[in-house]
């Protein structure tokens, strides 16, 4: 017998090998009916499944958040049944459950065309309707290679060969085809259902290796309803308007071309916008107490040798040798720089914490395949920096941290989604004591700076540390991952960083390494779609142009342009001998926050008409008013809330100071 416990703690007494359809019929037919998976102990299960063992179990239904990757693994399937219908003679090789959906990877040597999809699509409705029932067979390895070959499929029969020997062989049966699989799967292809959509083509090597033969990759998506596919559909279309790539080109901020792969051409506006958002996070920086270095591009070998660095990321490094033999590397990340600087002179416990940081320029060779926009670049910029700190102010220099970085991106009009705390891997340095006290110290700081849990991920640290990882939310609900805080034991040691303690003695620092935006490309491309390019008017590249009616007001638009400029705003006039209406249309359309539109009367009266992106409605003020109101408006948070404080009493400047971060 064995002992099953359900979600509300009951228990239950079954014979050895019942199915989770047995288990689940015993309490109700309809719950039979439902019923799609089983979990015991965690591990998902096939319905019809044999339990070998008690414990913790769970029925699972279509509806169950836990059944969706299942869905979009048998989805795959369906698929590539579909495939070899239409198609006999192509060949499946793997086809795995991914964020989103699926996808499955195909040998044949006529492409397929996106015409084709529709048909594939088509015939995937067809195997739904036909209910197949979808069974696992546990086949003996060597009569399993034999039978792949036999049908053509050697790619099957050579990942049946490459398993551990003691590894079960699982083939998965719905109807008269068959695929090696791993499980679990759904009871029939009728689970299914019909919320699924192919969405495009792509190559892919075999094994991700491009030595390897090239196959055809066909993505789909797949979810429980029809209501959450649309639902989906719909954020891909919005994500798909917000692309930071075809805004920046709409926007001229900036352009990439094949002559300088994976680095970006920065055009004036897109320069502006950059060095914008770098004022800002140097504000926020000096006010936050650290000091800001310049360490150098290039460095000699030996150094990212003895880092680390070398045997880490050597492959992914820019190399190059000077006539005189020298090896060196353009730097891939900052921290040796970073040491070097620490370690020139004698530092004392009173320097500690010294939170030094850089804005440093970083290059890595990233494969051509894998770049994206400015998301995925081979150059790129860190807002980089690291605390050095004795280990009885880890737990304060990182709650400081928190609290900053949860500013910034408030600022930004982002918020903080989730942080999720990497732990210990397999490999690592330092001990479990040490390792103890630098999981518990990060976990408790980022719980008290955030008010919200932290997610454990069980070996995903670094080698030499645990690592927090900061995750945002834009305004569709998309999260990206951007600032990361790693702790660090190893590097100092490797580097002989050192510091003299209270007492005398000679003592090693913990770094902190930290970034919030992480690569400043990448968090501008995020801030770009997260707006839609409808930036608030602190950060537009031009925050207001100066329209005329007639060309009479071209000297008084002028005067407009100079007053405007001299209140600290980014201004540009448009003096074209065009109708007011197209004018306004096209800077619309250039996402231009404000234009102050002026004509013959404005310019006796020495007012301006102010309109906003996204109103048909204009307001009418003197300029010096529309000078004062738009100065105001277009002044950065961080500097807003500063002029807040000092127009406030002095106690409660130095409370709000405390708690602006």
């Amino acid at each position: 017998m064995i002992d099953l416990i359900f979600p509300d703690g009951s228990k239950r007494q079954y014979e050895d090998g019942v199915t989770g359809r047995d288990v689940a019929a015993s309490i109700a037919k309809s719950l039979e009916k439902k019923a799609v998976l089983v979990k015991l102990d965690g591990e998902l299960r096939d319905l019809d499944r044999p339990l070998d063992k008690g414990g913790a179990f769970e029925i699972l239904t279509r509806e169950s958040p836990e059944a969706l990757e299942t869905i979009r693994h048998d989805a795959s399937h369906v698929m590539a049944e579909a495939v070899q219908e239409l198609f006999p003679g192509t060949q499946v090789t793997i086809g795995p459950a991914i964020d989103d959906g699926f996808y499955y990877d195909f040998a044949r040597e006529t492409p397929f065309s996106l015409d084709d999809l529709a048909k594939i699509e088509q015939r995937m409705r067809e195997i739904v309707d036909r209910d197949e029932k979808i069974v696992r067979e546990v086949w003996d390895r060597d009569e399993a290679i034999a039978h792949f070959k036999s049908i053509g499929e050697d790619y099957k029969a050579q990942i049946i060969a490459d398993l551990p020997e003691d590894e079960t062989i699982t083939v998965y049966r719905q109807g008269n085809w068959k695929d090696l699989c791993l499980g679990p799967h759904l009871p029939s292809t009728k689970a299914v259902g019909k919320a699924f959509k192919l969405m495009k083509l792509a190559g892919a090597y075999w094994r991700g290796d491009h030595r390897n033969a090239q196959l055809q990759r066909i993505y789909g998506t797949a979810w429980a309803s029809e209501a959450d596919l649309e639902a989906y559909l719909q954020r891909l279309e919005e994500a798909e308007r917000r692309d930071h790539r075809k805004i920046g080109r709409a926007m001229d901020l900036f352009h990439l071309q094949e002559e300088a792969k994976g680095m970006i051409f920065w055009h004036p506006k897109g320069w502006t916008l950059y060095r914008t958002v770098e004022s800002y996070m140097r504000r926020r920086l000096d006010g936050d107490g650290y000091v800001e270095v310049k360490a150098p591009q290039i460095m000699d070998r030996a150094l990212w040798e003895k880092s680390g660095h070398w045997e880490k990321f050597g492959a992914n490094m820019f190399t190059c040798e000077t006539a005189e033999g020298e090896e060196l590397a353009v730097k891939p990340m900052n921290c040796p720089g970073h040491v070097q600087i620490f370690n020139f002179g004698q530092k004392s416990y009173r320097d500690l914490p010294l939170r030094m940081a850089e804005f440093g320029a970083c290059h890595r060779y990233e494969p051509s395949g894998a770049l994206h926009g400015i998301m995925r670049l081979r150059a790129f910029t860190q807002d980089d920096a690291h605390i050095f700190c004795r280990e009885d102010q880890i737990e304060e220099e990182t709650t400081k941290f928190v609290r900053l970085l949860n500013s910034v991106y408030a600022d930004f009009g982002l918020e903080l989604h989730s942080v999720k705390l990497a732990l210990r891997p397999e490999l690592r340095a330092g001990t479990d004591e040490i390792w103890d006290v630098a999981e518990d110290k990060l976990d408790r700081a980022a719980r008290q700076a955030v008010n919200m849990e932290v997610e454990r991920l069980p070996g995903e640290g670094a080698f030499y540390g645990p690592k927090l990882e900061f995750h945002l939310s834009d305004a569709i609900g998309r999260t990206w991952q951007c600032g990361t805080l790693q702790l660090d034991f190893v590097l100092p040691e490797r580097l002989d960083a050192e510091y003299v303690a209270e007492d005398g003695s000679k003592q090693r620092p913990v770094m902190l390494h930290r970034a919030i935006c992480g690569s400043m490309e990448r968090f501008i491309g995020v801030v770009i779609e997260n707006y839609a390019g409808a930036f608030p008017l602190w950060l537009a590249p031009t925050q207001v142009v100066v329209a005329t009616i007639t060309s009479d007001a071209d000297d008084y638009a002028l005067s407009v342009a100079q007053e405007l400029s001299a209140h600290g705003l980014r201004v540009e006039t448009d003096l074209r001998n065009e109708k007011i209406n197209y004018k306004i249309r096209e800077r619309s359309l250039a996402k231009t926050p404000v234009i102050a539109v002026v004509g013959r009367r404005e310019a006796e009266e020495g007012k301006v008409a102010l309109r906003r992106l996204g109103s048909d409605r204009q307001e009418i003020l003197s300029l010096r008013e529309a000078a004062a109101r738009l100065a105001l408006e277009a002044s950065p948070p961080d500097v807003a809330r500063q002029a807040v404080l000092r127009a406030a009493s002095p106690d409660e400047a130095a409370v709000g100071a405390r708690e602006a971060g």
